[in-house]
């Protein structure tokens, strides 16, 4: 992508440090900033201006990302500090004119970039035929040289386009320059975008204001019991509940667990926080709303049953919580490999570690900052700056790389009998063990459940091996590959082979009453194996499939 280019090209030329360390506080101020979308693009121009060393720049945002139709809704515009006082004075005057104003949001060079998606680097803008000299006429500011790039959100959409003019020493642009300015557009992107979504989910509130009514009728009183909600059942039904029922269900695990009472936390906003937590899942066929819930689910089941709740503190506990029903916000239903291999701007943002998982986890934090959703208002200040670490630390727990590097470490704990919950090291790694053991928990239902969330989950596969195939012209691993799904079976055995066996099997080394959890793994091991002897004995001997070994990729 352009930022590993654009780094390489910065290593040969020493600027590397320098570079690295401004888009380094490109990527702070975007988060530090994700409610208003002026200043956020204020800071955006301010951080251009100061990498690129140009007089003016300026940001513009389409009216609709979908339509064919180039039209730019939105203009933003800022004058470095180090141009000429007589050149404030014409850029001040040139912002009142209402013709100016037309001319920014009609110019042809942006509506070019806008319209192809490539860039415009103009070294001579009088030379240049695309040039329209009418614009220095409009804004009393001569214009030497022109910079315009598109702006992407994460899906790979144009939502608008940035530009700088005029280098400071007189010189064009040179591509360097435009190198860096596409890799600074990329973090930009998704920081507008966040904030459009930001202010999206404020306007789909409002809209929602009947459903957020329902509170009245989520009156603790009438919040069924967890006895008639069945969720301290290990071998809870997963398809058992309806998206309504989830969320009161959810209050009822809040309250169960003490965290409204401890933590004061507003009905109210617990209430509002759930519903925008569901509205921010995407309707995929498996990382869904329902996932995350059954995950949660688990985990207070665990908790509950094993007594895990003695051994976590309160604020541990709250952390896990909500660190289940937010671990797979905004999911694309695609997997880290992909956003690799694609080289989304999610990749180019967070890099190829836990890529997903620092996107859901700075999805959780939007919706924690939106006005009316922050549940931990009322925690102290440590306590709320060690939960945030913790539910970082929960979220990141669901990459499965992250649960290979820290397994051996806890395994060797639980089969040497060292693990001490006193020590924090014990616990945290503990902590990052249930998360996984909640998130493959699927894997631990009754085999009825546990086959159709194994069909959702290759069905969701399947998917992204289509677009493997289609748009990246790679052929894509058994697992993602439904010209081969009648290996199901085989898959799913090295699936619980490597992966799930060994983390139940140490987990009920810490408490046997989780027993129950490693049998049905155990049961459900059998049903693949059936049906994997009934595939091979329906195959004749000269066509049976070769031995394939699947690497292991990131479910999550």
């Amino acid at each position: 992508g352009y930022f590993h280019f654009f780094c390489g090209s910065s290593v040969a030329s020493g600027h590397l440090d320098v570079y690295v360390q401004a888009l380094l506080e490109v990527v702070n101020d975007l988060f530090e900033e994700q409610t208003d979308l002026e200043k956020i693009v204020k800071k955006i121009m301010h951080r251009a201006q100061t990498l690129l060393k140009c007089e003016r720049c300026s940001v513009l945002l389409l009216e609709d990302i979908e339509s064919p139709v180039v039209k730019f809704t939105k203009s933003f515009e800022l004058l470095s500090p180090k141009c000429s006082a007589d050149a404030e004075n014409s850029f001040k005057e040139s912002m009142e004119k209402s013709s100016y104003s037309d001319w920014l949001i009609n110019n042809s060079i942006a509506e070019l970039v806008a319209s192809t998606g490539l860039p415009v680097n103009i070294s001579d803008a009088y030379q240049d035929p695309r040039f329209d000299a009418e614009a220095d006429q409009i804004s009393g500011f001569h214009i030497r040289s022109v910079l315009c790039v598109p702006i992407w959100n994460s899906n790979h959409q144009i939502i608008g386009v940035a530009q700088v003019l005029n280098r400071l020493d007189g010189k064009p642009f040179d591509d360097a320059d435009q190198r860096l300015f596409e890799a600074f557009v990329i973090f930009c992107g998704l920081g507008i975008n966040n904030t459009i979504m930001y202010d999206q989910v404020k306007k789909s509130w409002a809209k929602q204001s009947v459903a957020l009514d329902v509170s009245t009728v989520f009156m603790s009183a009438n919040i069924p019991l967890v006895s008639e909600l069945a969720i301290d059942d290990i071998h809870f039904d997963d398809f058992s509940l309806d998206v309504d029922a989830m969320i009161t269900a959810a209050l009822r695990m809040f309250m169960e667990l003490g965290m409204v009472q401890k933590f004061k936390i507003d009905y109210e906003t617990l209430c509002r926080w759930l519903l925008t937590v569901r509205k921010n899942y995407r309707m995929v066929l498996y990382h869904n709303w329902r996932h995350a819930f059954n995950v949660c689910q688990l985990m207070f089941a665990m908790l509950t049953t094993a007594g895990f709740q003695e051994i976590l503190t309160e604020v541990e506990i709250l952390a896990v919580i909500v660190g289940c029903l937010c671990h797979d916000l905004d999911h694309r239903g695609t997997n880290n490999a992909f956003q690799a291999k694609s080289g989304s701007a999610l990749a180019q943002l967070y890099g190829t570690s836990a890529t997903l998982e620092h996107h859901h986890f700075n999805h959780a934090v939007m919706i924690l900052q939106s006005e009316g959703h922050n549940i931990f208002a009322n925690l102290s200040s440590k306590e709320y700056s060690d939960l945030m670490q913790l539910l970082k630390q929960s979220i990141l727990a669901t990459d499965l790389t992250l649960y290979f590097e820290r397994r051996t470490e806890f395994f060797e704990l639980v089969s040497k009998g060292e693990y001490d919950w006193n020590i924090k090291n014990h616990r945290d790694v503990f902590r990052s063990m249930l998360m996984t053991a909640c998130d493959l928990g699927a894997v631990t239902k009754p085999w009825e459940i546990s086959r159709q969330v194994a069909e959702l989950v290759t069905s969701e596969f399947f998917e992204q091996g289509d677009r493997e195939r289609l748009e990246l012209k790679l052929t894509p691993s058994a697992i993602f590959d439904r010209n081969r799904k009648d290996e199901l079976p085989r898959l799913q055995l090295e699936w619980i082979d490597s992966i799930c066996m060994p983390l139940y099997q140490a987990l009920v080394k810490v408490n046997v009453k989780l027993k129950p959890m490693l049998d049905s793994v155990a049961a459900n091991r059998s049903k693949w194996e059936e049906l994997h002897q009934k595939r091979l004995l329906a195959s004749t001997a000269s066509s049976s499939p070769a031995s394939v070994t699947v690497a292991t990729e990131d479910r999550n």
